[in-house]
């Protein structure tokens, strides 16, 4: 188990990137949209269409037959979430301490991505891409009144994305990509051993050495400066497995809460997207794009013990979600381009089921972002974006007794600020 998630981390080292820590997911649920520097100007519209640079390979493979040559991207995101609970009538638990709110939950992270694309031939393209598709990590202070629903959650996944892509006339292109992922996570929170014997904690953490996904899509030029993009990228379906560790406190024996071996199966969700780029008197791009996810899979959180019993479950019962995304660039002179853009992205979760673990509500997408080219061979991408998110109401009972884990309700506050930079070569 360990050594597959050692051989991730090498190739992403050769790839001269540090393994991916996504801290609040930034796409709605916790989808990753952070996926190259380029896209973000524009806040990723018309990415399954624009195909400007080798991280096509992860919006649309077929993007790989309008890339002349060879081409390296790297790129690297600096993302500052916040989540900030503010109490509207929680309730601790008989004979416990309410706490305080939580402080912020989210922190600084560095997300990378690095694609390598190669036209074999003048309509064979091949391509390979790392990157991570999905993350996510909420932190509360170890003493606040939701301790025993939530203190850290955490989760991460590597994604190698081998690709290949054939250009069918000068209309149409077609492309297919492998996925092979690498997932963990880390859960912790307060226990609850009732009033005589106190509080303590546990923590849970799985890794999943590797699964398979696809994805593939279709360009298809209807003018020259016109260009509608279809793309797909399957479910990928993990089981983690690793180990529940217990807090206890010195009134309760071991046998009463085990440590031992645990495993959980997600299903990471399909997507589907449908993009336009329209290119006018050569200055000007329009870009637009409709993303759904198949976030109604995500039905439960069951973790189990090794012998198959239930060690602990959470409903989540998400729905489907749609982004939808618009933006425009301008192209000053042959070294400089600007580029703007705004999004919606609809959240996946009802506020019957929002948890301290995922507080997600929808989001607003407002980018900027310019591109330098030097020479023809180097482009240097820059781009911001700020996310507003709606306030998300959460009022999750698990019961106020001595046994139970408290009443959490009130309202989340949150934002999220990207930073990104990219760099692509092309030879």
């Amino acid at each position: 188990m360990k050594l597959m998630g050692e051989r991730l981390g090498l190739w992403m080292a050769m790839g001269g990137l540090a393994t991916a820590l996504p801290t609040g997911a930034n796409a709605a649920g916790f989808a990753l949209m952070e996926q190259n520097a380029s896209g973000l100007g524009n806040a990723y519209a018309g990415a399954a269409a624009a195909a400007e640079d080798a991280s096509t390979i992860f919006f649309n493979p077929a993007g790989l037959t309008f890339l002349p040559g060879r081409q390296l991207v790297f790129a690297a995101h600096a993302i500052k979430p916040s989540a900030k609970f503010d109490d509207q009538g929680s309730v601790a638990p008989a004979a416990k301490t309410l706490g305080g709110e939580g402080g912020d939950a989210g922190d600084w992270a560095m997300v990378p991505n690095a694609y390598f694309s190669w036209m074999l031939t003048d309509r064979i393209a091949v391509g390979v891409g790392v990157n991570a598709p999905f993350g996510l990590k909420t932190e509360y202070d170890e003493d606040w009144m939701g301790r025993f629903q939530a203190i850290e959650s955490e989760v991460k996944t590597i994604n190698l994305n081998p690709s290949i892509a054939y250009k069918v006339n000068e209309r149409l292109s077609l492309g297919v990509g492998l996925n092979y992922q690498y997932a963990e996570a880390t859960l912790t929170r307060a226990v609850n051993f009732g009033p005589i014997a106190g509080e303590g904690g546990v923590k849970i953490e799985g890794e999943d050495d590797g699964s398979w996904g696809w994805n593939a899509g279709a360009i298809f030029s209807v003018t020259p400066d016109l260009r509608v993009g279809l793309a797909y990228r399957s479910a990928i379906e993990h089981k983690l497995e690793g180990d529940v560790t217990f807090d206890r406190p010195p009134l309760v024996p071991p046998a009463a809460a085990p440590d031992g071996g645990i495993y959980a199966r997600t299903t990471l969700p399909e997507s589907a997207s449908l993009s336009v780029f329209q290119r006018f008197d050569d200055r000007w791009d329009f870009m637009g794009d409709v993303t759904w996810t198949n976030w109604s899979r995500f039905k439960a959180l069951d973790i189990y013990r090794e012998g198959g019993a239930l060690l602990q479950s959470t409903p989540e019962n998400w729905d489907d979600s749609w982004r939808v995304s618009f933006g425009l660039s301008y192209r000053v002179n042959e070294a400089w381009k600007l580029r703007g853009g705004v999004a919606y992205d609809e959240t996946p979760v009802s506020d019957a089921f929002r948890t301290a673990r995922i507080p997600d509500n929808s989001r607003t997408w407002v980018s900027f972002g310019a591109q330098w080219k030097p020479r023809p061979s180097l482009a240097v991408d820059v781009g911001y974006a700020h996310l507003f998110i709606s306030e998300a109401s959460i009022n999750d009972d698990q019961g106020t007794g001595v046994a139970g884990n408290g009443l959490l309700r009130g309202e989340y506050d949150g934002s999220v600020d990207i930073l990104s930079a990219q760099i692509a070569y092309s030879f």
